[in-house]
């Protein structure tokens, strides 16, 4: 058997960490068999669906690097599929036509609401053996409705959740197609999924009570049936549904916030499967690691703490040049200046190991792109009259020492013991007057990147 997934997201909003899961595990699985992924849009819901939405999802998948093998298919261009598919259930009494109006079918619901029983419709319309239909009403355009099995169980082994069966008694009749024809969700997924030869369905625990009507619809039509896989949500740090205010947001809000594709990649792998403890993976180890038995049936919960964790990893093992043209456009809209100064990618080098974001990367290496403006306070309790002798020696020293931090911080001792101070004497009122600011990596490293004109340059003034 060739294994062939999908991820098929409606374009109703943005996608969200939820679904991107569900297309890594997805893509994962067909990778790790050599087989096929298919990107499937769901966007018969002609209300909600937008143009702008279904962008949102090929930019995400995009970003994070989920190549699929087929498509994007798009639900709404393959109508007249769906309404052959239609017409032979029609024939073949698999299906049948509904001339309730929608007021009839909630007055059905009300009676049996009201009766202390589940509400549904009431077969007015199905024909059975010896039943006598009401007549044809004038002027109504009739849904088509599929005639699911009165009696029996609907089983599926889960490949999350195990086990799952659900009576037949607790189904009625779906509407396949509305009265203008538009085929409905639970149809469309049933027939892509036949028509694409889908081996496996992994998706989102809300889909459980969807699966016995697509599997019933599946057996009226003679197809094979896929495995399914129900993933639990994704729960917020307090426990409860993963929403805003936790950060659940367009997967391409991250990009923008600084975080690199590899390092969500491999957040979302980890949030509902396992390889033994390991934390930090390639997406190469993922695909030959991963495997529908260590998938967790248990809520997975988010924690954004992790994720910027492993963040700062992956930017510690990032390209510098790679890093520098993610900063550089954060950096230019912050007023850089780069004329004259060091390498972005050099400075990006020396502050990576620090940052958690290219977003705090960016504005940490802003010290280097900007003119310094020392705070007059700091300036009055660092530069003492007896720290200024040895700036001035320093300084002095600067003019003929070579410029590599290793002979920046021998100078940088000679002029401590000749002057008997100790080192944050000197390194903070040197960090003042060349970036401005108190907080820097190694202030030797620092002064070999910004060059000998520079620091000469900004401790005359400063002195």
């Amino acid at each position: 058997m060739t294994v062939r997934t999908r991820f098929a997201p409606s374009p109703t909003g943005y996608l969200h960490l939820g679904g991107a899961r569900t297309a890594l595990y997805s893509w994962a699985y067909a990778r790790h068999f050599g087989g096929t992924f298919i990107l499937r849009i769901e966007d018969t819901d002609l209300e909600r669906s937008t143009p702008e939405a279904v962008q949102a999802i090929l930019d995400g998948m995009k970003w994070l690097g989920l190549e699929h093998d087929e498509g994007p298919f798009y639900q709404m261009q393959r109508m007249d599929r769906y309404r052959e598919v239609i017409k032979t259930m029609l024939d073949a009494g698999t299906a049948y036509l509904c001339y309730c109006t929608p007021e009839e079918v909630e007055a059905m619901r009300e009676r049996m609401r009201a009766a202390g029983e589940k509400p549904r419709y009431d077969g007015t319309w199905r024909p059975e053996e010896g039943k006598q239909l009401p007549e044809v009403p004038a002027g109504i355009k009739p849904v088509v409705r599929f005639k699911n099995p009165l009696d029996g169980e609907v089983t599926w082994h889960d490949v999350v959740k195990g086990p799952i069966t659900i009576g037949n008694k607790e189904l009625d009749d779906l509407i396949i197609a509305r009265g203008d024809g538009t085929p409905t969700y639970n149809f469309c997924v049933a027939v892509d999924d036949w028509d694409m030869q889908i081996t496996h369905v992994l998706r989102g625990d809300d889909h459980v009570n969807n699966t016995p009507r697509q599997i019933n619809i599946l057996r009226a039509l003679g197809a094979e049936l896929p495995q399914y896989g129900h993933l639990p949500m994704i729960l917020g740090p307090d426990g409860q549904k993963l929403s805003k205010r936790h950060g659940a947001v367009s997967v391409m809000q991250y990009p923008e916030q600084g975080f690199l594709p590899e390092a969500m990649l491999n957040y979302l792998a980890r949030l509902g499967w396992s390889h033994g403890d390991d934390e930090i993976f390639s997406m190469q180890q993922f695909t030959e690691w991963f495997n529908l038995e260590h998938l967790t049936a248990s809520a997975a919960q988010f924690n954004p703490e992790k994720l910027a964790w492993l963040n700062n990893h992956y930017i510690k093992q990032s390209d510098n040049e790679r890093l520098a043209a993610l900063a550089r456009p954060i950096m230019e809209r912050e007023g850089a200046r780069f004329d004259g100064a060091p390498p972005l990618a050099a400075v990006l080098g020396l502050m990576k190991e620090r940052t958690n974001t290219i977003k705090e990367l960016a504005d940490a290496a802003m010290l280097f792109f900007r003119t310094p403006n020392p705070d007059a306070a700091l300036l009055t309790q660092h530069l003492t009259e007896a720290v200024r002798p040895a700036l001035a020696q320093f300084a002095e020293k600067l003019q003929t020492v070579e410029w590599s931090k290793p002979a920046l911080s021998a100078a940088m001792k000679e002029v401590l013991a000749a002057n008997g101070l100790k080192m944050p004497q000197l390194a903070m009122p040197l960090r003042l007057l060349v970036t401005g600011q108190l907080q820097t990596p190694a202030i030797d490293a620092v002064l070999e990147l910004f060059g000998r004109d520079t620091v000469l340059a900004r401790l005359q003034k400063g002195l």
